[in-house]
């Protein structure tokens, strides 16, 4: 709201300035050198307050900044608070002890699926290994889906291809 109330001072100020500037020249017009000169000064002194007005609306925009990034860091560090908050009550709820714990009860529980694992693997004996291993091939013998055979004898020699004497070579064609 100041910021806003020293710009509209410095509107103000700078109508004047513009107003008192025409004034000055029409009083030279007229020979009016020492009005003139004090209406210079006078204009000369609110130019000096304008200044002083930016100088004053530079610091008000500065602290606003200032003013908003705190706010912004008091929101992450109330952010971390609640967090840190957060986690304290967590460790609270999951202590160390308890967490050796569990990871101790889920060692023992895959420990004891191995030896399960292995009494099972165990009990098969050489025969039903095999009749794993029979059924396993009848499977893929299914699956494989072979070619037919032709029932046409196969001829006994392979006749030779004729050569050709005065055929050009291919390397003096592609040249020409």
């Amino acid at each position: 709201q100041q910021r806003d109330k020293l710009r509209q001072y410095q509107k103000r100020i700078n109508l004047n300035l513009e107003r008192e500037r025409a004034l000055a020249r029409q009083l030279l017009k007229d020979g009016k050198k020492d009005k003139a000169m004090l209406l210079l000064k006078k204009k000369r002194y609110q130019e000096q307050l304008l200044d002083r007005t930016e100088n004053q609306i530079s610091n008000l925009e500065r602290m606003v900044q200032d003013i908003e990034f705190t706010q912004i860091e008091m929101k992450v560090i109330e952010g971390l608070k609640i967090g840190n908050e957060c986690l304290h009550k967590m460790h609270q709820v999951m202590s160390i002890e308890e967490v050796e714990r569990i990871i101790g009860e889920t060692q023992d529980a895959v420990e004891y699926q191995r030896q399960i694992d292995e009494i099972l693997a165990g009990s098969l004996t050489e025969e039903d290994e095999d009749a794993i291993l029979e059924e396993l091939n009848a499977i893929t013998q299914e699956q494989m889906e072979l070619p037919e055979v032709p029932s046409e004898p196969l001829p006994e020699k392979i006749p030779e291809a004729s050569p050709i004497k005065n055929r050009p070579k291919p390397e003096l064609v592609a040249a020409s």
